[in-house]
């Protein structure tokens, strides 16, 4: 076993620049977002064609749904998070996403309400999709530090780009075998292993700390506070506030693209099973050619020219894709640039925003982040969805509207490098000499 080990070791090193204590506890992280992210995204191809079904048109009564019920759930998730360690509010939270599974899968197998059960299982899958990922990247930034999340963020990530690209393989392989309505179980069956992964991360992390530290190992106590905190958390720190308007402009530009090809899609093919495979070709490209750049470059590209710099990126493509698109407002353009925008953002620019939260404390990591991850991006997703509605109503077409919303985007860049400087500065001041002492995967 320990020659397995060092020869991994030796093997992981060429991808990645992880120190030999940090290689298990990547490791669980790796198998945890991958298992995560295969739940996911098998999903996601079901949910994309019960929208489309339901009416381009209509998708913004969808998106504001989605938008009250992150009012709702978050605090809940507040109240849950301050009473609770990680160790015991985490797999509650992902057990509780299994039942519902099941219950959208006897709802949808035995035929009750198929229409309405349809139409929340949209606003669901948004739902879910960012609690259990916020969850997994808040988890992360409490266990690694600063420098050692410019290392391995990277690659932790690819473990979830690996998810995503099994994902749409099951559903586009199963989806004719099984149906869309036993992917659920499939799904259900993936969030599990996830939560073993998670809980296997954090006796990591336990077994780690006292070879470091020499004190008795003591899980993280509860957060505490007030399940309303996040807000204020947002509202009193500019370094925070950067972060949610960096997340708005996301939502801004993702969803005036996605209406773009939602209504490119919807108007090349009435036929449910073509859009879905549309939906997952798309997946699947964007998938392969993250999965490239995290294993062979996200790493390094970090390290080399910032947090700013990479989490830049995807304005800057977002940019130059908008440009694209208003010359030329095609499907197979739309899909390309769906494709591009997708792996920048996988790739680098998200796990360079989740570096973000390394700077921050426990509080703002768990509350504020959940905040910003699912309030104000299913919001911001709510807003744009009427503000497209709005532009299309006052007869400005696809490329008009893309063309109006490079500004804002390169706004938005501008942003994201102030960002970077600001963690830097925020990293700095929070070292302290023990933190020299602190381990690889142990508490921050």
């Amino acid at each position: 076993m320990a020659k397995f080990e060092q020869t991994l070791e030796r093997w992981l090193s060429r991808l990645v620049d992880v120190r030999p204590d940090e290689v298990r506890a990547m490791l669980w992280a790796f198998a945890y977002f991958f298992c995560l992210l295969t739940s996911y995204y098998v999903l996601r191809p079901v949910r994309d064609e019960m929208g489309v079904a339901g009416g381009v048109r209509n998708m913004q009564w969808l998106f504001t749904a989605t938008f009250i019920t992150m009012l709702v759930a978050v605090p809940v998730y507040g109240a849950i998070v301050a009473r609770l360690p990680r160790s015991k509010f985490i797999p509650l939270v992902y057990h509780f996403f299994v039942l519902n599974l099941v219950m959208f899968w006897a709802l949808l197998w035995f035929r009750i309400a198929p229409g309405e059960a349809a139409r929340a299982f949209f606003v669901w899958v948004n739902v879910f999709n960012l609690f259990v990922v916020s969850i997994f990247w808040s988890f992360l930034a409490d266990l690694f530090r600063t420098d050692q999340a410019k290392r391995l963020f990277g690659f932790i990530a690819a473990g979830g780009t690996a998810g995503a690209l099994l994902g749409p393989m099951l559903t586009v392989s199963l989806a004719g075998l099984l149906g869309p309505t036993l992917l659920l179980l499939v799904a259900a069956a993936f969030l599990e292993v996830a939560v073993f992964c998670a809980a296997r991360l954090e006796k990591r992390a336990l077994l780690q700390q006292p070879a470091q530290s020499q004190e008795k190992a003591v899980p993280p106590s509860p957060v505490g506070g007030n399940p309303f905190a996040g807000f204020l958390l947002i509202a009193k720190s500019p370094y925070l506030a950067g972060i949610a308007l960096w997340v708005i402009c996301l939502s801004l530009a993702g969803t005036f693209l996605y209406f773009t090809q939602a209504e490119l899609v919807a108007a090349a093919s009435g036929d449910p099973g073509t859009r879905t495979r549309i939906f997952a070709t798309i997946d699947l490209v964007s998938s392969i050619l993250t999965l490239i750049v995290l294993f062979l470059a996200t790493g390094r590209l970090v390290q080399r020219f910032g947090t700013g710099p990479a989490a830049a990126f995807l304005p800057a493509i977002f940019a130059i894709g908008f440009a694209v698109l208003a010359a030329t407002p095609v499907l197979a353009i739309a899909m390309a640039f769906q494709a591009l925008q997708r792996t920048a953002n996988f790739s680098i620019s998200n796990p360079a925003r989740e570096m973000l939260f390394t700077a921050v404390d426990r509080e703002e990591k768990y509350k504020a982040k959940n905040i910003i991850d699912g309030v104000l991006f299913r919001g911001a997703d709510a807003v744009w969805a009427w503000a497209f509605t709005a532009l299309r109503g006052i007869g400005l077409d696809g490329a008009g509207i893309a063309l109006a919303t490079i500004p804002l985007v390169l706004g938005w860049l501008l942003l994201a490098l102030g960002l970077g400087r600001a963690q830097e500065r925020r990293s700095a001041a929070m070292a302290k000499p023990q933190d020299q002492t602190q381990t690889a995967g142990g508490s921050t």
